[in-house]
């Protein structure tokens, strides 16, 4: 039986590739911070405790040597050389890096999203091939940095790198979908939605994620692939969808344009152009086909953080998603405003 050692185990991504490995054959070491287990995992799979910016303890559970190491979070060039300085000791790897990385024709990416007319354009669907921003500082700057690293190492560890999008599932830090199940939960019955609702940001399930994890374990090599599910929802469409699953009607106000005032109408999935990814490259070299759509996943996803809401206050259960996005996201006395001057 091969030696699998996940790291990041315990997160959205983590549980669901973490059953994929072992029902598919493999010896599993799931390794998290606070070294817990999933209920869906099979006896077998051994968990432990793992501070990932310990390279010593990153090495001692590598120990004589393992066939796959799972890296599902390398946000740091130093995790990155963590694993390149083990190679002789790591068959092959699959690391988690993000769609974040692609810049447009003009150099925007993420990175600029803040500035005057920052949000990039990108082609639409966006290949492997397509531009990323150089290595550096920042989110996508230092994902690129390690992927070329340990796509450096070539046949001595093959890394399959695999560029997520916009992740959901249970257990996510930053839910998008937080932001129209709240509102459900709380009463609001109008949401003001910019670009006229139509900005499409390709998620990803991690369900997904996990088969494309399993795939690439089954068939090494040094590459880069998309992550990302076959359908691309707008904001509008995903609000409805899930209006639907909690059984509430609500009237969108559709703006032409940005958000028409501070904390009104900016959602997590508010941009100006959209990012669709191509994910051609991974059916050809794995064979893979998505496990599910988002319409079939979103379900979980609801249920979880309706559950989530019920036992603490937002900001107590998300904290991450209070620093991406601030409190500004349900603002409600805002938006209250803005709707009354329109009359």
């Amino acid at each position: 039986m091969k030696k699998a050692l996940v790291i990041g185990a315990a997160g959205q991504i983590g549980r669901p590739a973490v059953r994929a490995l072992a029902e598919d054959g493999w010896e599993v070491t799931a390794a998290s911070l606070g070294g817990g287990r999933d209920a869906h995992w099979p006896d077998a799979v051994r968990t432990v405790r793992l501070d990932r910016e310990d390279g010593d303890a990153v090495a001692a559970l590598v120990g004589d040597g393992v066939d796959l190491v799972v890296d599902l979070v390398a946000f740091t060039p130093e995790h990155g050389q963590q694993l390149a300085g083990l190679t002789d000791r790591i068959g092959s790897a699959v690391v988690v890096s993000s769609g974040a990385v692609y810049v447009d024709e003009r150099g925007r990416g993420f990175h600029t999203q803040e500035e005057p007319d920052g949000w990039p354009q990108y082609p639409v669907p966006v290949p492997e091939s397509w531009h990323t921003i150089a290595p550096g500082d920042g989110y996508g700057a230092r994902k690129v940095r390690i992927e070329q690293d340990l796509l450096a190492l070539g046949e001595r560890m093959p890394t399959t790198v695999l560029r997520a999008t916009a992740v959901h599932g249970p257990y996510c830090r930053t839910p998008r979908e937080l932001y129209f199940v709240k509102r459900n939960l709380d009463g609001r019955r109008t949401r003001v939605l910019a670009y006229n609702g139509a900005s499409v940001f390709h998620p990803a399930s991690v369900h997904n994620l996990a088969e494309l994890v399993r795939l690439a374990a089954a068939r090494p090599g040094s590459r880069v692939l998309n992550g990302a599910d076959p359908d691309r929802p707008s904001v509008g469409e995903i609000g409805a969808m899930i209006d639907e699953l909690m059984g509430v009607e609500t009237e969108s106000v559709l703006v032409d344009g940005p958000p028409p005032a501070p904390n009104v109408g900016d959602s997590p999935w508010a941009v100006p152009h959209s990012l669709i990814v191509d994910m051609s490259a991974a059916e050809r070299e794995l064979g893979y086909k998505p496990v599910t759509s988002y319409a079939e996943a979103l379900p979980e996803t609801v249920e979880w953080l309706t559950a989530r809401l019920r036992e603490r206050d937002w900001q107590d259960g998300f904290p991450k998603m209070v620093a991406s996005y601030t409190t500004g996201i349900f603002d409600y006395a805002a938006e209250d405003a803005w709707l009354a001057s329109r009359g």
